[in-house]
């Protein structure tokens, strides 16, 4: 899941350059996501969700047509992303805002950083331009960086590594992390960097205990579970 922030100032076209490189990449063939951040709050004063938060209700879901969760605090950025990974196979998701983030990022406005890959002036920017651009976003992004600090890509550290990608100088596929995926530990909300050796202990382990157990209504015809996602919450309580 590759990740991409579009930031500038207000009223610079932020919404509107989104928009148009999230038709461009679902044209391509992808599946993409979006994050809106904002100052305010999202859920409408007198509607009946609203009237769930303001009685107290932590967390509000809204289920219809479609659905959606209101909480009463701002999750950090690597959380949201964190939810929606585990939600969606995703293979872009596109932020508007989050402009201080260490993602690549399209400014709109002259702006730049080590995580700048372009800046554009949405109120002149042609079609052909769009298609350029997303060009640029699928060599330049990468997903969440790993943060095991390895050195094994020749960086000195995962950050080093991630703006050198936004410079062009390297790609993702110099990450040997990146292909070492198969078990994420998370301790709260923060991600524990494991290395092969680990996840492999990790993933043998559950999987030798899961095939004792009865899960035969899960398992396809062939008897194997399935291929996609195991999940294992461990919660720590006291006694």
């Amino acid at each position: 899941m590759k990740i991409l922030t579009v930031a500038g100032t207000k009223n610079t076209g932020k919404t509107t350059l989104v928009t148009m490189i999230v038709k461009e990449l679902v044209n391509r063939g992808y599946k993409v996501g979006t994050i809106k951040h904002t100052h305010h709050d999202f859920d409408l004063e007198g509607k009946d969700t609203w009237k769930h938060q303001k009685a107290g209700a932590e967390i509000v879901v809204g289920s219809g047509e479609s659905t959606f969760f209101i909480t009463n605090e701002q999750l950090p950025l690597e959380t949201i992303l964190k939810i929606m990974g585990n939600t969606r196979k995703l293979d872009y998701v596109v932020i508007e805002g989050f402009k201080f983030s260490n993602y690549p990022k399209i400014s709109t406005t002259p702006v730049k950083d080590d995580f700048t890959i372009a800046n554009v002036d949405v109120f002149k920017i042609k079609p052909e331009k769009i298609v350029s651009l997303v060009d640029l976003v699928e060599e330049r992004t990468y997903g969440v960086i790993p943060g095991s600090d390895c050195g094994e890509c020749g960086f000195e550290n995962c950050l080093e590594m991630a703006k050198a990608i936004v410079q062009g100088k390297t790609s993702g596929k110099s990450c040997k992390m990146r292909k070492l995926m198969e078990v994420e530990l998370y301790i709260g909300d923060k991600k524990i960097p494991l290395n092969p050796f680990v996840q492999d202990f990790i993933k043998k382990s559950i999987m030798g205990m899961i095939s004792t157990l009865k899960t035969d209504e899960i398992e396809d015809n062939e008897g194997n579970l399935p291929p996609e996602k195991i999940e294992l919450w461990i919660r720590n309580f006291e006694d």
